[in-house]
């Protein structure tokens, strides 16, 4: 089976060549597709000299969200299974072989690498944003039946079939919660694998705030609730 993983970026001067290079260093059969999201700094001049190693897609002149970025490289996958990839170095791309292994082996179709399973990432996440995913965490589970210990991961892999029959409209970090509501409502259990977290500070280029954590409560609600023709394709 063949691995896509799918890079959103903004402004990551700093850290996407050795995210890429660490990606190319997974031994997996795979692709990578960087979809850069409008990059005002030398991320567009740095892709470049990556050319020949992955697909580069060019999403807009502006910046318009996270969301947008890993739809469009959704779009241009090829492989039997998607992962997701942050442009930054918070998670380490050495672990795919762990989290895609449930899904290469036919025992989940949907793998989430959980930061706080085990409690590793606990020890790197300040109280407040701990208590934030702890309470998205509930929310989620209390809505969907589900039992998540990290909904908010960037690191959600799938069959690339699930992810075809998805309808996503998310633009922005909104992202998460409808990628994992809509993995729920089409009726695909979500298994979660341990893995390890480096967080970065807001100045170091973080750009999740406090308000995505409100916009994350109202999908929740929204996606729980709405018909299923607004979930699947």
């Amino acid at each position: 089976m063949k691995l896509s993983v799918v890079i959103p970026v903004y402004n990551e001067e700093l850290t996407i060549k050795e995210v890429i290079d660490k990606v190319m260093a997974v031994p997996i059969d795979k692709e990578i597709i960087v979809v850069d999201d409008g990059s005002t700094d030398r991320t567009p001049e740095i892709l470049k000299e990556s050319k020949d190693k992955v697909t580069i897609i060019y999403n807009s002149l502006i910046n318009i969200g996270k969301g947008a970025a890993i739809r469009i490289g959704f779009e241009h996958i090829k492989g039997d299974v998607v992962i997701i990839q942050d442009g930054d170095l918070e998670l380490d791309p050495s672990e795919y072989p762990r989290i895609v292994e449930p899904i290469m082996e036919g025992r989940a179709d949907v793998v989430y690498g959980s930061r706080f399973l085990g409690g590793a990432g606990r020890k790197e996440t300040n109280l407040i944003n701990y208590m934030a995913n702890n309470f998205l965490v509930f929310l989620t589970n209390l809505l969907y039946g589900s039992h998540l210990t990290d909904m908010e991961t960037a690191y959600k892999c799938f069959r690339a079939d699930v992810i075809k029959k998805m309808r996503l409209r998310s633009i922005g970090f909104e992202i998460e919660p409808e990628l994992t509501a809509k993995a729920l409502r089409l009726g695909y259990k979500i298994y979660e694998v341990p893995i390890s977290y480096h967080p970065r500070r807001i100045e170091e280029g973080k750009k999740i705030g406090f308000m995505d954590g409100f916009r994350a409560i109202y999908y929740l609600f929204k996606w729980r609730f709405v018909k299923i023709a607004e979930v699947e394709r």
